[in-house]
């Protein structure tokens, strides 16, 4: 099946940008970033940053974009046959377009990446295209949110994304 991203969370002000791959199949049906509901993301912004997770979308939205955090895809588009990484088909790889995103979001510091498949996929498809200056922003990847990501603990999950709370 193919699917498409949809737009980022990107407040004008970010000085830091979370990636993940591509979203799921229960986030592209309801529009919304990490909507699995055993996806950690948002029980992670919620010990990190206080925004509940019970609160509405459009509500943790706007939290992460107040502590200046902006959210998206390396992928544009892709083809798969389930929600994992794994089955992303490499021949359709549609990269996000960030030379512009980057130009006008001037004040991102770092690039997190919600786990090493969002940091592969980015490193090979993203980076040569980047200008120079958009290449030395830092990079750091996290342990991955997915449900898929089951061998570490939600403790372990929480003290790994620790660090965007430092930057």
């Amino acid at each position: 099946m193919h699917v498409r991203s949809f737009p980022p969370i990107a407040p004008p002000r970010a000085t830091r940008l979370v990636l993940g791959t591509m979203p799921g199949k229960m986030s592209l049906a309801a529009h919304e970033y990490y909507a699995h509901p055993r996806n950690a993301f948002w029980d992670i912004m919620q010990a990190l940053l206080g925004v509940p997770r019970a609160l509405p979308y459009g509500e943790r939205v706007k939290a992460l974009q107040k502590a200046g955090i902006a959210v998206w895809d390396v992928l544009a588009a892709c083809t798969r046959t389930t929600s994992l990484d794994s089955d992303i088909d490499p021949d359709s790889i549609v990269p996000n377009d960030f030379v512009p995103f980057l130009s006008t979001h001037p004040g991102i510091r770092t690039i997190y990446f919600n786990g090493n498949n969002a940091r592969r996929l980015f490193e090979r498809h993203v980076l040569p295209q980047l200008t120079p200056r958009q290449q030395q922003i830092a990079r750091v990847t996290l342990p991955a949110t997915s449900p898929a990501h089951a061998r570490m603990n939600h403790a372990r999950k929480v003290h790994g994304w620790r660090v965007i709370t430092e930057a």
